[in-house]
């Protein structure tokens, strides 16, 4: 069920839950009136008065009271506990404002200290209004930006209930949409950013052709088709990874298979080496116990090492050497876990501290101009990124700023014996 559609029906439970919990406070309060007028008579009667009658029916009567009085708290009982259940924070008042009921989510909010206290103070001032409102009017609400640590959104909607006419008093949702409003936001960047990332290549193209239309000497037609050609490469490698994040995003449990590391990373240097001779730069690769193994998805996974391989190339000097390295380790949490460890080292231009945090995010690059260079769509540490995630294992990077970068694919390692390497054993 859609995220809208779970508050929606959160919200009904509350307002009907709540229209249901007044009718049944009123009918108890009713019955003690009742039953007070009925016993009544019998106060202060002279010991000579007949009041057989009267008992008798006295009775009859707080006999059925009790009864309704005792279903009436039953009903307000599970009305309770089904409150206690809603996510969204409920706070009911009667007509006067006179607070009755908060549920659990709500309670945290009541006599907070620091910025949860504006949220209590936003409710009471929603409340009034909602009590004010003419039955017509819109229903009050208000987002409101908690700086925490954490930092939350909630949307604080305040609703006069009614009955034939009559104001029954009002009810108050409190909802974090922290995860919704931060899903907006990525949302809107990405649209932002592949919108973007497009527009240079494709108005390159329409600037080519327009050239080529009007060019007249061959030589330089060739350039202007060979410029072209390029662009167009470049938007199909940014389709192709949009398409390649996109698939890797909905296979949350991907094909699984046991997989040897050392062939994983051999089919993702073999990929990558044209583009490294052409760039001068050399892959060397320390393969590794060759019994390790990881059980995933072998095109996930070689298009992860791929893009690690890919930046690492790409971000190097020409003539300058890309290390890989294959590693076995066992962790004390989850006691015993067994982990291989693929790690990809250059010596290149390296990554600025501020930036180290962000480097995972769609279309997020350190120098933009080498990027464009290089042919760089800035999605490729977002595929290893979610195929990290994917597999139960992490991305991890340590990088130096004119030094070069080590990035870390640490994957649990599948069944059978593991040998756990040493760094004697590495550099032997």
């Amino acid at each position: 069920m859609a995220l809208s559609a779970l508050v929606a029906v959160a919200l009904v439970l509350a307002v009907a839950a709540s229209v249901v919990a007044i009718r049944a406070v009123r009918a108890r309060s009713a019955l003690r009136r009742q039953a007070a007028e009925l016993l009544g008579p019998l106060v202060g009667a002279p010991p000579e008065a007949d009041a057989g009658a009267v008992v008798t029916l006295a009775a009859s009567h707080i006999g059925a009271l009790s009864e309704r009085s005792a279903r009436a708290e039953h009903i307000a009982d599970r009305l309770t506990d089904a409150l206690s259940t809603v996510p969204e924070g409920v706070v009911l008042c009667d007509e006067h404002g006179q607070v009755w009921f908060r549920n659990e989510v709500a309670q945290l909010f009541a006599g907070a200290r620091h910025g949860e206290v504006l949220a209590d103070l936003t409710v009471t001032e929603l409340l009034d209004a909602a009590l004010r409102a003419a039955p017509e009017a819109q229903y009050p609400s208000q987002y409101l930006e908690l700086y925490g640590p954490p930092r939350r959104t909630l949307l604080i909607r305040a609703i006069p209930l009614r009955e034939e006419g009559q104001l029954l008093g009002a009810v108050a949702v409190i909802e974090d949409v922290s995860d919704r409003r931060r899903l907006e936001a990525v949302r809107r960047d990405f649209v932002a950013n592949v919108s973007h990332e497009l527009k240079s290549p494709v108005g390159a193209l329409g600037i080519l052709a327009e050239a080529m239309q009007l060019e007249d000497e061959p030589a330089v037609s060739r350039r202007l088709a060979e410029r072209m050609q390029t662009e167009a490469f470049r938007v199909a490698r940014i389709i192709d990874d949009l398409l390649d994040l996109s698939r890797i995003e909905s296979e949350e449990t991907p094909q699984r298979e046991p997989l040897a590391v050392h062939t994983v990373v051999a089919q993702a240097v073999e990929r990558i080496r044209p583009v490294a001779e052409h760039r001068g730069v050399t892959i060397d690769v320390s393969e590794g116990p060759r019994r390790l193994t990881v059980v995933g998805d072998r095109r996930q996974l070689v298009s992860a090492v791929h893009n690690l391989l890919d930046n690492a190339v790409k971000y190097s000097d020409d003539g300058s050497v890309v290390e890989v390295r294959i590693r076995s380790s066992v962790s004390a949490e989850p006691p015993d876990a067994a982990w291989a460890e693929i790690s990809i080292e250059d010596h290149g231009i390296g990554i600025p501290s501020r930036d180290l945090e962000r480097i995972f995010e769609r279309f997020y690059r350190v120098d933009r101009a080498r990027a464009r260079d290089t042919g760089g769509t800035g999605l490729g540490l977002a595929i290893v990124r979610h195929v990290a995630t994917n597999h139960r294992g992490e991305v991890t990077v340590s990088s130096h700023e004119g030094q070069g970068s080590v990035f870390t694919l640490r994957l649990p390692a599948g069944p059978g014996p593991v040998v756990l390497t040493t760094p004697h054993q590495e550099a032997g």
